[in-house]
């Protein structure tokens, strides 16, 4: 384990021994019920928000305003943070983590009652939600998704097609044999790993389930000895990435990589491919029209593997708005996340897919839609289970440490293999599987 990840989970560690002894969290069972009489609900709450863009440019100033139209005694101001899960975990070692905050992923399951006021019956607010389950403990719900995503490649669609590709590809050699013609027929670098900042990486493991397609494809890492065997999700997944930059199909240097930059360089048409979730999209549309490119040109493709010819796309939620065990005006924060859900248009905005069951898939995804992609929606009732297993064998599913050492061996700056890598993980995998039990 490399220093700075012994120090990631040490720090770790530390958060939630502190919250057990009482510093960072608190005693479950606080509860952030929805008002029922706008008028009455008061408080000045903080919001934690990751799009440090949109608290920058008086984005969410103008969604406050128009929540204010609907609860006019709640002020609201925002946090904008760009190191978001870095920070917000050394915070919750203390109680002031904001009123409305974004469940950072290093926080397992198990601990959100320690960390955030319950927001109702999981059974109940499922009816009405996608994904309360990922946030479910005893029967109840502590976050919900700001919207949720497909994952597969953003991709620019007239370097693909100037060489010479209309398709598709069906599986991941087909993939690598068209990053090759994009390397061979145009000056575009085929793919960009996003290396240096690293949060990008762990996108790839946003695409289990879209080789299987099992609806039960995170559940079943719960009992999973070998989840790097030949012909699993993970070993289908890794192995692309791995061929990628083997085959000298991704940028010279991946670690001078830069995330702002990438999405100018994708919208003129320097790289070609990028693997992230849907939500990118607008983001790389914006970049175009920017740079008086066509939007248009921003394409959205499946992961490269069908079951039973057809596509499988795994729709997983961003991140989830919670409220904290701490805050003084519960009331007035559970305000925001409903309204913020249900009437801000956010989703919409990012041309993302909204949390709220009842609403139609956004137009960026008719295209998949069209062409019979299904779109497969996980179960997460071991992810508890899975995350303290992910934990224990300090494989890192949920961190970029991994995949980096994966794209160090592939492009020859680290010794070893692809099998010795994968065997190394699921070893470890195996060995915190038969510690839990499962």
């Amino acid at each position: 384990m490399s220093r700075k990840a012994l120090a990631g989970a040490l720090a770790v560690a530390a958060m939630l021994a502190t919250a057990c002894a009482g510093g960072g969290g608190s005693s479950s069972g606080a509860e952030a019920t929805s008002p029922t009489d706008p008028g009455k609900v008061s408080g000045s709450i903080k919001v934690l928000t990751n799009r440090t863009d949109l608290a920058q440019d008086g984005s969410m100033k103008k969604y406050a305003a128009d929540f204010n139209k609907i609860y006019p005694k709640v002020k609201v101001t925002f946090e904008g943070i760009t190191d978001y899960e870095g920070e917000v975990k050394i915070r919750m070692n203390t109680k002031n983590y904001g009123d409305v905050l974004l469940i950072p992923n290093v926080i397992t399951r198990d601990n959100f009652p320690k960390f955030f006021a319950s927001l109702g019956s999981t059974s109940e607010l499922s009816k009405k939600y996608r994904f309360m389950d990922k946030s479910e403990v005893a029967g109840k719900s502590y976050g919900i998704a700001t919207f949720s995503n497909a994952n597969g490649f953003v991709y620019n669609k007239a370097v693909w097609q100037k060489a010479g590709i209309t398709e598709w590809p069906t599986t991941p050699e087909e993939f690598i044999n068209d990053l090759t013609a994009i390397k061979d027929k145009t000056d575009s670098t085929p793919y960009y790993t996003n290396f240096k900042d690293g949060w990008p990486l762990t996108s790839w493991t946003n695409l289990i389930g879209s080789v299987s397609c099992d609806p039960k494809a995170n559940d079943n890492l719960a009992t999973s000895t070998e989840p790097w065997a030949e012909g699993s999700d993970l070993n289908v997944i890794d192995t692309l990435l791995y061929n990628i930059v083997h085959s000298s199909l991704a940028e010279n240097d991946p670690t001078t990589t830069n995330w702002e930059q990438s999405k100018n360089l994708l919208a003129k048409g320097k790289i070609a491919t990028m693997q992230l979730g849907s939500w990118a999209v607008s983001q790389m549309q914006a970049a175009a029209t920017a740079a008086g490119e066509k939007s248009e040109d921003i394409g959205f493709m499946p992961f490269p593997a069908q079951v039973n010819g057809k596509f499988c796309d795994v729709l997983a939620p961003d991140y989830l708005q919670a409220v904290s065990i701490h805050s003084k005006h519960k009331e007035a924060a559970r305000a925001w996340i409903d309204w913020f859900t249900d009437k801000s248009g956010y989703a919409q905005t990012e041309k993302a897919i909204s949390t709220l069951t009842n609403d139609p898939l956004p137009d960026m995804l008719k295209p998949q839609e069209a062409a019979g992609v299904k779109f497969l929606q996980l179960s997460f009732a071991k992810s508890a289970l899975v995350d303290e297993i992910n934990d224990e064998s300090e494989v890192g599913l949920k961190t970029p440490d991994y995949r980096k050492k994966l794209i160090d061996i592939a492009r020859g700056a680290q010794d070893g293999s692809l099998s010795g890598l994968f065997d190394d993980q699921s070893g470890k995998w195996a060995e915190a599987v038969k510690a839990a039990g499962s």
